[in-house]
């Protein structure tokens, strides 16, 4: 955790903060929290009445370490979701159906200020769930069940339309014709990237690309989703101080196969996700999604070392990993 400067944060966020807070908050320090690729991420801590510490996410360009985003189809589900307009409507979306998320304190998007979107949000102070797994057992065994439910209460709407949920709610219509369809072209993409970047693909592209054709050739069509976070790892949940979980990185909150979330979550909670899983689920989904998965987390991480994100061996380690997975995924011939 580096520690930055008021003017490291800049003046007009830090107004925001006390505009959020009231008059009698005073800052003390600022805390710039590790792990954010899309956004920055600052713990604001302080003496005052209302509260000791908040978090500010600031959607500033120079936070988003992802290269190539420009000209993206916004409304593409697996668009980079960045932004307020994101983030506030998933917030809302979650906050209606009881599921735990950070209290918004203040939002603004006026760029009369500050030259980018920014909020502040309540500080959930618990730490992540992945560290309380590590610590803590016991509490963290409540925390998954509870997470199980909140999963149940967002898998159970359905949408006959998929999409990232501010796209829907503002009548815009994703792209694509299909949800496996559009796993199948992102993967098609991805052995294209990672094949270019990773000796392991490249020698093994072609089966991998006859693989990925079969698999999605026996998947039955579908016309309702479920709404899935996307991206829900143990990093991604924070529990508070009554022990109740809390998901944060909400921006790409979508309605799309509730496969894709099971099959992230069963690459991320690991043996954990005894706790998570559920019956009922596409076998067909889940053997492309994945194979999907996986090429995903070859070409993305190696992708966001074009840039200069600096917490490199940590994304390296990712794709040599997901490689070697992708690669066992290959049936024997």
């Amino acid at each position: 955790m580096a520690i930055a400067t008021e003017s490291g944060l800049g003046a007009p966020v830090l107004q925001i903060v006390r505009e959020a807070l009231g008059s009698g908050f005073r800052v003390v320090a600022v805390d710039r929290l590790r792990g954010g690729s899309k956004k920055g991420v600052y713990r604001v801590r302080g003496d005052g009445s209302r509260a000791v510490s908040v978090i500010v996410y600031s959607w500033a360009e120079s936070e988003n370490f992802w290269p190539g985003s420009e000209g993206a189809d916004a409304a593409h589900p697996f668009a980079p979701a960045s932004g307020l307009a994101p983030f506030l409507a998933a917030q809302r979306r979650l906050d209606r159906l009881g599921v735990r998320v950070p209290e918004v304190l203040l939002a603004d998007d006026s760029r009369r200020r500050y030259p980018a979107d920014v909020a502040v949000v309540e500080d959930v102070a618990g730490g992540t769930l992945e560290a309380l797994l590590a610590t803590d057992p016991a509490r963290a065994a409540a925390a998954l069940g509870e997470l199980a439910a909140m999963l149940d209460v967002m898998h159970r709407q359905h949408s006959r339309r998929y999409g990232r949920v501010d796209v829907l709610e503002r009548g815009d219509r994703a792209s694509g014709v299909s949800c496996e369809q559009l796993v199948l072209e992102r993967a098609l993409e991805d052995l294209a990237d990672a094949a270019e970047r990773a000796p392991g693909i490249g020698s093994a592209a072609s089966p991998l690309h006859d693989r990925l054709q079969e698999l999605a050739a026996v998947v039955p069509p579908r016309t309702s989703h479920g709404l899935i976070h996307g991206e829900l790892g143990p990093d991604h949940v924070l529990v508070d101080a009554s022990g109740r979980p809390v998901l944060i990185d909400i921006e790409g909150l979508m309605f799309f196969d509730v496969e894709w979330e099971h099959v992230f979550l069963q690459l991320r909670f690991g043996e954990q996700y005894t706790a998570l899983s559920r019956p009922g689920l596409d076998p067909a989904r889940l053997d492309l999604y994945m194979l999907a998965m996986r090429l995903s987390l070859v070409a993305g991480p190696l992708r966001l070392l074009d840039g200069d994100f600096p917490h490199r061996a940590a994304m390296r380690g990712i794709a040599e990993h997901n490689a070697k997975e992708a690669l066992a995924l290959l049936p024997s011939r």
